[in-house]
């Protein structure tokens, strides 16, 4: 009962936090290519990259909080499905230069913000 919970709170929150930053990444860079998904996905890396560390090398997290905050909030945060969605929307309007930036921006910057994550938990 109390994963389910966890789940239920993190995955909340997650939720709450992905629609209000994107939402801010909006109203400031415009909606002429996906910035919001953009920042939450990169960021959502970072974050999980964090926790990861702090979780699996450092012991900091118990089953408890990774539920709740890398799969509750985490899983409910970053939002690679509204990448993919997005992507495909940029090459069906023909800007295909757009959709492979999206792409490759993504991976790459969740990557190493993943990876800067992961080692700032280890210092911790």
């Amino acid at each position: 009962m109390i994963k389910l919970l966890n789940l239920i709170i993190g995955g909340a929150a997650g939720t709450i936090a992905r629609y209000l930053l994107a939402g801010v990444v909006y109203r400031f860079m415009g909606a002429g290519f996906p910035y919001g998904t953009l920042i939450v996905n990169i960021s959502g890396c970072f974050i999980l990259g964090f926790l990861a560390s702090l979780s699996d090398k450092k012991f900091i997290l118990g089953p408890d909080a990774r539920i709740l905050l890398m799969i509750g909030f985490c899983g409910a945060y970053t939002t690679f499905s509204t990448l993919i969605f997005e992507t495909d929307s940029l090459v069906r309007n023909g800007q295909a230069v757009r959709a492979f930036t999206n792409i490759f921006a993504s991976v790459i910057f969740g990557f190493i913000l993943f990876r800067i994550g992961s080692l700032l938990g280890e210092i911790i």
